[in-house]
C-alpha cells in the first residue's frame, strides 16, 4: 500500500457522482481528501497486509546485513504503544525496523476480565485481538492528529512555505508498524487455534508467534512445570495459523514457532511413530526410559519398543512423562528445524539466561539444516540483567587467568561493584547486546516483552512518593509536568492528544462558522 497523495485524493473526490450537482454544495473535496489521509487503512486486514509487507523486506535485509536488525517493545494498552511511536518518531525521525510485540504475559496480568492472572492461558481467548485492535486504533489516531497539525499548518503558512509543508504531508510516515501478537500455545486444537488466528488477523496482526506447549497446561517460559507436545500436534497449529492467513489474503504473513523445550523437561504423550528415526521416534530418543523385561514389568506399565528394545518410559504421579536430564538444547534444534522446515518464518528458543554464546552455539547447529535461519529472541525482563552479565564477565576473566579474588561470585549484585573494571565490562556488553546478538546468535528480531509494565510501576512509585508525601504538587510539576515540557512530550496536551483539536477541525468541516470549538483563548493548553 503506497502513500496517498492528498492532491490525487482531491482530484478523486471531484470526480465523485454527488460532488456534480447541487445535493453536496455544502461538502468540499478538499476537507474530505484531508480525512482520507488521516485514515489510511481502512481494516485490520489492510494493516495486516501492509506490515507483512514491512517484515518481509527486513527479513531479506537481516539476510543480507546482520547489522539490519529489528527491535520491538511489548505494549499492553493501545495508549502505551501510541506514545511510544510517537517517541520514536520523535527521537529518531523514522519508526523504520521499530515494531510493537503483544505478550500473553502482559494480556493475562493487565486486561483479562478475571482480574491479574499468571502467564497460562486463563485470559479469555478474544483479548489478544481486541488489544491488536486498540493498539492499531490509538496508532491511526496519531497518524490522524499529526497530519491534522500539518493541514492547520498547510492553512496558515506564507505561500513560500507551502510546498515544503505539502511535501511532508504527502512523505509523511505512518505509526503503522508490524505487531508481533502471541497466541500462547493456541488456546485448544488445532480449530481454536485456527478461529483465533483468524480474529487477530482481522485486527491487524501481520505476524503470530505460537509455542510447543500443551495448550490447556502452558507454563511461562521462565517458569518451571513446563510442559510439550509432539512435533505432529505443533505442526497442525502452525498449518492452522497459515491456512488462516492464506484465507484472509495475507499471503505474506509471519508465523513465529516458539520452542520451550530447553526449560521444559516434561511431555504429556508419547509421540506415534511408524518407522525407526521418523519425527516421532526423534521425539521418543529423548524420554528417560529403564530397560524391561517380561519378568520386570508392573501392573499398569507403559512400554514402547526402543531399537529393538522393551522399555518403560519414566511416568510421573502427574501422568506426565520425563525426558532425559541434559536433552534440552538438542531437543530445541530438532524443534526449530522441524518448524522451519515445516511452514514457520521464524523461530524463538525460550533460554534461562541471556547468554549469546548459548544461543549463538544452538543456531549454528540448527543453520547446518535450514541456512538461512532466523532468531526471535526475548529480552527478558525475567531475566537479571546485571547479575548475569557480571558473571558472565566474572568467568571469562577467571579463565583468562587473571585474579578475581576482589569479586564475591554470587554477590556481584551489590551496589560496591559498581564502578569496578568488571561491572563497566558488564555493563558494555549489555549495551551492545542486540548488536552482538544479531551477528554472533542469528537473531533478527528482538523481543521486548514487560518494560513498559515495568516503567509504569516505577512512574506511578515516584510519583506517588512525592505527591502524598513533603512535595505534594511539586512532586507532580517537578517529577512529571516540567520534565514533559522540557523534552517535548506530546501529550502535555493531553486534550490535543485526546482529540480536541481534531474535533474542531471536524466541526469546522460540518457545522463551518457555526461550529462551537474547544480551542479558543480560554483553552488553558495555550499554557503549553
Amino acid at each position: 500500500m503506497g502513500r496517498l497523495k492528498l492532491s490525487s485524493e482531491i482530484e478523486r473526490l471531484k470526480a465523485v457522482p454527488g460532488f456534480k450537482g447541487s445535493d453536496w454544495n455544502s461538502i468540499k473535496p478538499e476537507f474530505a481528501a484531508r480525512m482520507v489521509i488521516q485514515n489510511q487503512f481502512k481494516t485490520g486486514i489492510d494493516i495486516a497486509k501492509y506490515t507483512a509487507g514491512i517484515m518481509r523486506k527486513d527479513m531479506d535485509a537481516y539476510d543480507s546485513d546482520t547489522s539490519s536488525y529489528t527491535q520491538s517493545l511489548g505494549c499492553w494498552h493501545g495508549f502505551i504503544g501510541q506514545q511510544k511511536l510517537i517517541s520514536i518518531k520523535k527521537h529518531f525521525g523514522t519508526t523504520d525496523k521499530k515494531y510493537l510485540y503483544l505478550s500473553g504475559w502482559m494480556v493475562a496480568a493487565l486486561r483479562s476480565e478475571f482480574g491479574p492472572l499468571p502467564d497460562q492461558s486463563m485470559h479469555e481467548k478474544t483479548s489478544v485481538a481486541s488489544l491488536v485492535e486498540e493498539l492499531y486504533t490509538f496508532l491511526r489516531q496519531a497518524d490522524a492528529r499529526e497530519l491534522a497539525a500539518l493541514f492547520r499548518k498547510l492553512d496558515s503558512a506564507a505561500e513560500s512555505d507551502k510546498q515544503s509543508i505539502q511535501d511532508q504531508i504527502d512523505n509523511f510516515e505512518t505509526h503503522i508498524v508490524p505487531i508481533i501478537a502471541d497466541i500462547d500455545a493456541g488456546f485448544g486444537n488445532e480449530e481454536a487455534t485456527y478461529l483465533m488466528a483468524k480474529q487477530m488477523i482481522e485486527a491487524g496482526a501481520c505476524c503470530i508467534q505460537i509455542e510447543n506447549q500443551v495448550s490447556d497446561e502452558k507454563q511461562c517460559g521462565h517458569q518451571d512445570g513446563k510442559v510439550t507436545v509432539p512435533h505432529s500436534d505443533f505442526l497442525a497449529k502452525i498449518n492452522a495459523v497459515r491456512y488462516a492467513f492464506l484465507e484472509l489474503g495475507v499471503d505474506d504473513g509471519v508465523i513465529v514457532a516458539r520452542t520451550d523445550s530447553l526449560g521444559a523437561g516434561l511431555t504429556k504423550q508419547i509421540a506415534v511413530t511408524n518407522e525407526a528415526g521418523d519425527l516421532g521416534d526423534q521425539y521418543n530418543s529423548f524420554l528417560d526410559v529403564e530397560e524391561m523385561t517380561a519378568e520386570t514389568m508392573n501392573h499398569g506399565d507403559v512400554l514402547i519398543n526402543q531399537n529393538g528394545k522393551l522399555v518403560r518410559p519414566k511416568r510421573l504421579p502427574s501422568n506426565l512423562y520425563q525426558f532425559k536430564k541434559g536433552t534440552g538444547e538438542a531437543r530445541c534444534i530438532l524443534d526449530s528445524i522441524t518448524s522451519l522446515q515445516n511452514g514457520a518464518d521464524l523461530i524463538w528458543i525460550e533460554t534461562e539466561k541471556p547468554h549469546i554464546g548459548q544461543i549463538g552455539a544452538m543456531m549454528v547447529e540448527i543453520k547446518k539444516a535450514v541456512p538461512n535461519a532466523k532468531l526471535v529472541y526475548n529480552n527478558s525482563p525475567s531475566f537479571n540483567w546485571t547479575l548475569n552479565f557480571r558473571q558472565q564477565v566474572f568467568d571469562a576473566m577467571h579463565e583468562a587467568g587473571q585474579d578475581v579474588s576482589a569479586y564475591e561470585r554470587e554477590n556481584l549484585m551489590d551496589i560496591s561493584y559498581d564502578a569496578s573494571e568488571l561491572a563497566i565490562e558488564a555493563d558494555r556488553r549489555i549495551q551492545t547486546f542486540q548488536a552482538d546478538a544479531a551477528r554472533e546468535a542469528g537473531i533478527f528480531h528482538h523481543l521486548i516483552t514487560l518494560p513498559t509494565y515495568h516503567t509504569a510501576a516505577l512512574s506511578t512509585d515516584n510519583l506517588a512518593k512525592e505527591y502524598f508525601g513533603e512535595k505534594g504538587m511539586l512532586g507532580y510539576v517537578e517529577g512529571v509536568q516540567r520534565k514533559e515540557i522540557r523534552q517535548g512530550i506530546a501529550c502535555v496536551k493531553h486534550q490535543n492528544m485526546a482529540g480536541s483539536d481534531m474535533g474542531d477541525d471536524h466541526k469546522e468541516y460540518f457545522a463551518g462558522e457555526a461550529a462551537l470549538k474547544a480551542s479558543g483563548d480560554d483553552n488553558t493548553m495555550n499554557q503549553f
